[in-house]
């Protein structure tokens, strides 16, 4: 199983109880075919860049699953017939890693330590000598 997220927007001529009902189908759909489900979230009224269906708003909801890769094709199918669906976007997600890696060692070299400051007198005695004055 592959894991997937899937974005969608819902109309928003919607209630929320309308839309909490279009998300659980969306949810059982997924289940139905053999999909697990990961995180769900809520859906946020959202304004639209370009115009969708002659709408500049909608609701926006996301959420994770596993499916077989080849299930996906028939959630496809499942959501187009949806007509409140305005758009949707599934994206495969790599898988999270549990087990943490082990971070190398790193030595810190001390710095080396500058030179003494030259005081004036010593820089001026050397100046002279190099100046033959």
């Amino acid at each position: 199983m592959k894991n997937y997220e899937l974005t969608y927007l819902i109309s928003p001529d919607f209630s929320e109880e309308e839309i909490k009902a279009l998300q659980e189908k969306i949810v059982s759909q997924i289940q139905e075919i053999g999909g697990v489900l990961g995180e769900v979230s809520g859906a946020i009224k959202k304004i639209l860049a370009h115009p969708i269906k002659r709408r500049t708003s909608a609701f926006s909801a996301t959420l994770s699953f596993q499916l077989p890769p080849e299930k996906l094709d028939l959630l496809h199918k499942r959501l187009k017939l949806e007509s409140n669906i305005l758009r949707y976007l599934i994206l495969g997600k790599p898988a999270r890693v549990l087990a943490r890696k082990k971070v190398p060692e790193v030595t810190i070299k001390p710095k080396k330590l500058a030179k003494p400051k030259v005081e004036l007198k010593e820089f001026e005695k050397k100046l002279e000598e190099i100046l033959g004055e």
